[in-house]
């Protein structure tokens, strides 16, 4: 997919919430550098890259009351939330998009290891290897960062966090996946993308950072001194 289209898009998704535009970027980042950890080769890591920054295109079409709303979402309007896999997975096929990485992570990133996920029920190692990992950034993330419904941050959301991944471990997530995702974290390979945004933490000189490109002071990532270009 065309790199300006993908920003395109998530301009769109950062025009209706801001919060899920924070997110998408810090998924992206979680993305590249456990790709690296796990010695993925650059083309496969570009495509996942993609993949992670459209996993929540659907919600384009969720409307803004449901999608901003301050507090928890009632079983109706959880339903239509739901159905953002769905609408970003309809979407990108209506584009023409034809990458099986790309369309299975934004359709399955929602599905649990126990197959009590959405949309489609999957199941264990029916899950694709995309969304299977990807789940577990996706759930850190909203696990540790600001939300309409929730303004807990820094290390203590993070190891609890970290504690949750591993409690629901073979059920909700894949063991592997969260296994692979909590020992970057313990080896300090994740920390600084926990505070993007945030202005507190140092950017490290990582490979997964060469499209990273700084509009001011090189020492810290925020959403005012950083844009992340695909």
């Amino acid at each position: 997919m065309d790199p300006e289209i993908v920003q395109a898009m998530v301009g769109v998704l950062e025009a209706k919430d801001f919060s899920t535009a924070a997110h998408t970027w810090r998924v992206v980042l979680y993305t590249r550098a456990l790709a690296e950890a796990a010695g993925l080769d650059d083309a496969l890591i570009h495509r996942l890259t993609y993949a992670a920054a459209l996993h929540d295109v659907g919600k384009i079409d969720v409307p803004d009351e449901i999608l901003q709303k301050p507090g928890p979402l009632t079983p109706g309007e959880f339903e239509v939330m739901q159905t953002h896999t769905i609408r970003g997975h309809e979407r990108l096929l209506a584009m023409g998009e034809d990458d099986p990485l790309l369309l299975s992570l934004v359709r399955h990133h929602h599905e649990r290891w126990d197959g009590t996920g959405y949309p489609d029920r999957l199941r264990g190692d029916n899950i694709p290897i995309g969304p299977r990992f990807f789940s577990v950034i996706d759930s850190f993330d909203a696990l540790t960062s600001v939300r309409p419904y929730r303004a807990e941050i820094g290390p203590d959301a993070a190891e609890r966090a970290i504690d949750e991944l591993a409690t629901l471990s073979g059920t909700k997530y894949c063991a592997q996946a969260v296994a692979l995702f909590t020992n970057l974290y313990r080896r300090g390979g994740l920390g600084w993308i926990l505070d993007h945004f945030n202005d507190t933490c140092p950017v490290p000189e990582y490979t997964q950072l060469g499209s990273l490109h700084s509009t001011r002071d090189p020492s810290h990532a925020t959403k005012e001194k950083y844009t992340l270009k695909l």
